[in-house]
């Protein structure tokens, strides 16, 4: 299993191209279902999930071949409407298959997802959709096992979800978008990974109304084509990068991204003390001296995203004076704390709320990263500490950090891949 040994007490400073969203490109990669002819999709990060969505379309029998960052599908021709465990496993977006092939082709099996432990996200408000459209859905197993109504096609309908899920809405769209009649669609998610699937979809030829709202109208087609499309830039990637600036009094540039897509972010930097700067494809922060201690809630976009937690939290453990963070959406996304506090840090729970007293620097130590966010937390606190560090179990990290190393080498970072 590979570790990051991090030589640390890094200033964290200079220019890094951020890659495309990988929460984003997940949904947009299942989409390339939905058409029978071929698609093009730009900006594709080169990750382990990317790759893991890309076998597990193949395996179906879609032409499908990844170039660089730009990816080409060809699903003409789709031999069977099976994923199967042994890939659902390792990433929970893989479930993004099951509404795209329950809207075009009126039938799907797919396992349970797996992906990182953070909490409970069950797939019961996508499964409450389908049936609203008129599938019968069968769970056992470990696998869903959905069909259409008689004739292979589902029908619209009016449905409000629950609660926000992100992964429920793209689900939902894809299928509603070949669907027979018109599906209302409330409480829907509205983060910009959302919206850039609608976009997706529209360009193939959908009809949706009310993109980036809780309210959404998608009147079904016969069928959709294939398009051009580039994934948006990927707005935790940038957090991530522009949070090390924080910790270590550095000055980072990150390019091919978006300040629109990290509002709320950036204003808790501005209020930690870093001066901010934006143009139409850059972010520019800069700290000087010790940041200051800050109140975050996570909250469904557009308040502070639950990925951007434990980033904020590493710079919040060497502010000056003592934060309180709460975390709304998953129960167990304080894993890292732990770890964090291995390595110096002064961080006390109480349910789902972190109550963060920061101090002067990190100390080195041997830390694990428990899931994908809490991974670049730990490296950057590494990074930060007098000493070298190792970080077990980075699998995670390489779920969602394109090219991380050479990135962070880039910045500044004394970073080494030992293989396991």
């Amino acid at each position: 299993m590979d570790k990051f040994k991090i030589i640390g007490k890094s200033r964290i400073t200079g220019e890094v191209v951020i890659s495309g969203s990988k929460n984003a490109a997940l949904p947009l990669l299942a989409a390339m279902l939905l058409p029978s002819d071929e698609t093009v999709l730009h900006n594709v990060p080169t990750l382990k999930d990317t790759d893991t969505l890309i076998k597990l379309i193949a395996g179906m029998g879609v032409n499908i071949k990844k170039e660089g960052n730009t990816v080409i599908a060809d699903a003409r021709h789709v031999a069977n409407y099976y994923a199967p465990y042994e890939l659902v496993r390792t990433m929970r977006a893989s479930i993004l298959v099951l509404g795209a092939l329950l809207g075009r082709f009126g039938e799907a099996e797919v396992s349970l997802p797996g992906g990182c432990s953070i909490g409970s996200r069950p797939v019961d408000q996508h499964l409450k959709a389908f049936e609203a459209m008129g599938a019968t859905i069968l769970v056992e197993n470990g696998y869903v096992k959905a069909k259409a109504p008689a004739g292979g096609r589902l029908m619209g309908c009016d449905f409000a979800f629950d609660m926000v899920t992100v992964g429920g809405t793209e689900n939902v769209i894809m299928a509603a978008s070949l669907a027979r009649g018109t599906t209302r669609l409330e409480n829907c998610a509205c983060e910009p990974e959302v919206v850039d699937l609608a976009n997706m979809l529209v360009a193939m030829g959908a009809k949706i109304d009310g993109i980036g709202t809780p309210t959404m109208i998608i009147e079904g087609v016969e069928s959709l084509h294939g398009c051009e499309y580039s994934v948006i830039a990927d707005r935790i990637e940038t957090g991530s990068y522009l949070a090390g600036a924080l910790m270590s009094e550095g000055d980072v540039l990150t390019t091919n991204t978006s300040a629109e897509l990290l509002h709320p972010v950036l204003k808790k930097f501005e209020a930690m003390g870093a001066t901010i700067s934006t143009g139409d494809d850059w972010i520019r922060a800069v700290m000087k001296g010790r940041p200051k201690a800050v109140d975050i809630r996570t909250q469904v976009h557009p308040g502070f995203p639950t990925d951007m937690q434990a980033q904020l939290m590493a710079v919040c453990c060497l502010a000056d004076g003592t934060s309180t963070i709460i975390e709304n959406i998953f129960e167990n996304r304080f894993m890292h704390v732990p770890e964090l506090n291995r390595m110096g840090a002064n961080i006390r729970i109480d349910g789902h709320t972190a109550i963060v007293t920061g101090v002067e620097s990190f100390m080195p130590a041997p830390v694990m990263a428990t899931d994908l966010r809490a991974s670049m937390s730990l490296v950057m606190a590494a990074a930060c500490a007098d000493g070298e560090s190792i970080i077990d179990r980075i699998y995670h990290i390489d779920r969602g950090y394109d090219n991380v190393e050479s990135k962070l080498k880039s910045l500044g970072v004394n970073i080494e891949r030992i293989k396991g």
